[in-house]
């Protein structure tokens, strides 16, 4: 797990279903990352995140 409490965010929206707020924390995290406010570490693990855990798609269960 992630130190970094965006990624653990990310995470629980992916789980979630939450696009938007996984948009939210993407556009967050490369705002630090190009203006150096991080160390590259969050941005590695917010991809590692991203490929270890699908969106969630929520099915109506009507169909």
């Amino acid at each position: 797990m992630s130190q970094h409490q965006s990624v653990q965010d990310y995470i629980a929206a992916r789980q979630a279903g939450d696009a938007a707020r996984c948009s939210e924390i993407v556009a967050e995290v490369r705002a630090r990352y190009d203006t150096r406010t991080t160390d590259g570490s969050e941005l590695r693990d917010l991809l590692a995140a991203n490929l270890d855990n699908p969106l969630r798609r929520l099915i109506d269960p009507s169909l």
